[in-house]
């Protein structure tokens, strides 16, 4: 599975590490809330809402230089505004994958 790097984060910073620190500290802070919101309203069946988490969870994907993951994403949150959860499992691998990796920052 692809993993999250710094690549646009190091783009976007250009070289100050302040900026950099300070993005990531808000990705550290606003992705467990959005993942939670998310799970709760997929686990309550409520796939528009859901889309709309999914939606808010695809910058912190993108940020982190997940570019297949964000495919992944697109698909999923397309098929939830079509009230389907196809792709459920394959998004929140992304997620767990994401949570491993913001944890050991």
């Amino acid at each position: 599975m692809e993993q999250p790097n710094f690549s646009y984060i190091d783009q976007l910073s250009r070289g100050d590490d302040v900026f950099k620190q300070k993005l990531l500290d808000i990705i550290k802070i606003e992705f467990p809330e959005e993942k939670a919101i998310y799970l709760k309203n997929i686990e309550s069946r409520k796939f528009k809402e859901a889309a709309g988490n999914v939606h808010k969870l695809k910058h912190k994907i993108s940020i982190l230089g997940l570019e297949k993951s964000y495919v992944v994403a697109t698909n999923f949150e397309n098929n939830l505004i079509e009230s389907s959860d196809l792709g459920r499992e394959e998004f929140e691998d992304v997620l767990e994958v994401m949570t491993n990796f913001l944890s050991k920052l």
